[in-house]
């Protein structure tokens, strides 16, 4: 079993103290080298608790353990250290003249040596594909391509967790499944920790495990199969059902013998097949 990496506890915070919790009463861990999805719809609480986990807010009550260190204004720069945050807008993180640039920001920033510092940019770029684009202008590229490139500056700098605040939101379906690849392929080479805050239930399938929140709360938790079990619970929230899985439904109520609610395309499809040669 891998070992915690993140532990909230009973965590309540509000923007103004007059106002309703933002977030009341969470708990949850993160176990190192998992992909946990945090879903829900806007105003859930989701990009709060993103915020929260990465310093950029300190709890109203409630302890953040992030690698062992306990949140605080005093811990924040340390715990920021093992976070690496990658947000909606690919355009609002570049600050280099260049990829090449943009990459070794954050690496001067932490005073890497130079040498070290081509290597890791080099390293990194080449993580997401983008190694050829390293003279290119940041803003003349795509925005799958922005993402990755955004992704390349957030692991040059070697966190030991990345979170995905809406990063694909502003996507098209192409430039969502290229940066959702790029994720994958490194979460799955070490143990790097992703955690993504999403709306879109399709892209938090092919997390390890869901949490969904609902106003400030945790409304359910588990692998992405037991989470959609809740089904037309999820919709009563304001979340849409991965098309998959509505197609599966909707075949089986159509009379076609589908065995399973699908939570990816590829499985749907195989199984039709399967059907189909035996009929």
């Amino acid at each position: 079993m891998s070992q915690t990496i993140i532990d909230v506890e009973n965590v309540t915070f509000h923007y103004h103290q007059e106002a309703a919790p933002a977030l009341e009463n969470v708990s949850l861990n993160v176990k190192q080298g998992e992909w946990l999805a945090i879903v829900g719809h806007n105003g859930s609480g989701k990009s709060t608790l993103a915020r929260i986990l990465n310093g950029l807010y300190i709890p109203d009550k409630g302890k953040v353990k992030v690698c062992g260190i306990e949140l605080s204004d005093k811990t924040i720069w340390d715990i920021r250290n093992h976070v690496g945050m990658v947000f909606q807008n690919p355009d609002n993180q570049f600050v280099g003249a260049t990829v090449k640039d943009d990459v070794a920001f954050g690496l001067e920033n932490n005073g890497v040596p130079r040498d070290e510092m081509v290597n890791r940019i080099e390293w990194s770029t080449k993580q997401v594909k983008m190694d050829a684009f390293l003279e290119n202008e940041p803003h003349h590229l795509s925005g799958g391509q922005k993402q990755r490139v955004a992704i390349a500056g957030v692991i040059a700098v070697q966190p030991d967790i990345i979170i995905l605040d809406e990063a694909t939101s502003m996507l098209d379906p192409l430039g969502r499944s290229e940066v959702i690849q790029t994720v994958r392929e490194l979460n799955n080479q070490g143990d790097l920790t992703v955690i993504s805050i999403t709306h879109d239930l399709e892209e938090a399938s092919k997390a390890d495990r869901m949490i969904v929140m609902n106003g400030g709360h945790k409304f359910a938790e588990g692998t992405p199969e037991e989470v959609f079990m809740l089904d037309d619970k999820l919709v009563e929230i304001g979340l849409d059902l991965p098309f998959p899985f509505q197609l599966s439904k909707k075949l089986r109520a159509a009379g076609v013998p589908i065995q399973n609610n699908h939570l990816t395309e590829e499985g749907l499809v195989n199984e039709l097949w399967t059907l189909q040669s035996k009929t």
